[in-house]
């Protein structure tokens, strides 16, 4: 009877050692949990530019070559803003709204053109020519979150499949406090806390020879305290 016991003792052991490696085992090959979306307070009011009926009036163009024009394919109606300046190193525009401390900001961009860089990114926090960058590259398969200030510098990076030439995309960023989410095509892809920079307008983004299309812009924002 003891030699049984002993050996069913045994067994016991075993399955419970091996039950036990299997959990660690999955526990260590299993994903991070996906953060929680960033949202702004419920009735936080929206501003939209769709360039059909607003023009870029009012509008601080820092750096480029900007203009509202005919842009066939456009998601909302025929036109677009289009930035073809193909000499700067960064190419910058600035909408009226704001400043904002937290800001949800979405737009559809296409990137037409370029052979260094095809890109578009949205600006925010903008103030005294500093400001939060989330941008995509066609040329690239990363999609980043930078801050400028005198110089860019980058904080965060995910890998993705290059957005299309050619092709209409959605980036997304949102910033409360510190936290800020980026988005490209309804992915979460950045999540990252800074807190550079308190407040600031919202603009649009380009770098060096980008021919880029923008259109659909949304701005909800938090007025920030004067």
């Amino acid at each position: 009877m003891t030699r049984r016991n002993e050996g069913l003792s045994r067994r016991s052991m075993l399955k419970m050692g091996l039950a036990s490696l299997a959990t660690s085992m999955l526990a260590r090959g299993a994903p991070a949990a996906q953060p929680a979306e960033l949202k702004l307070p419920d009735g936080t009011a929206a501003e939209r530019w769709d360039f059909e009926t607003k023009g870029i009036e009012g509008w601080t163009v820092v750096t480029g070559q900007w203009a509202v024009e005919d842009v066939p394919g456009a998601p909302s109606g025929s036109r677009a803003l289009m930035q073809r300046a193909v000499r700067n190193t960064y190419n910058v525009i600035v909408a009226p709204s704001g400043p904002y401390s937290d800001v949800d900001v979405s737009m559809k961009f296409k990137p037409i053109s370029g052979r260094e860089d095809a890109s578009g990114g949205i600006v925010f926090r903008y103030s005294a020519g500093k400001y939060y960058l989330i941008r995509a590259n066609a040329l690239e398969d990363n999609f980043r979150f930078y801050y400028y200030e005198g110089d860019r510098r980058m904080l965060a990076s995910a890998s993705v499949k290059a957005p299309a030439l050619g092709q209409w995309h959605t980036v997304r960023a949102v910033i409360a406090g510190d936290h800020i989410q980026g988005w490209l095509d309804g992915a979460l892809l950045l999540d990252y806390r800074d807190r550079r920079f308190g407040a600031g307008h919202v603009g649009l983004w380009t770098k060096a020879d980008s021919v880029t299309a923008f259109d659909d812009l949304t701005i909800r924002g938090i007025a920030a305290a004067g």
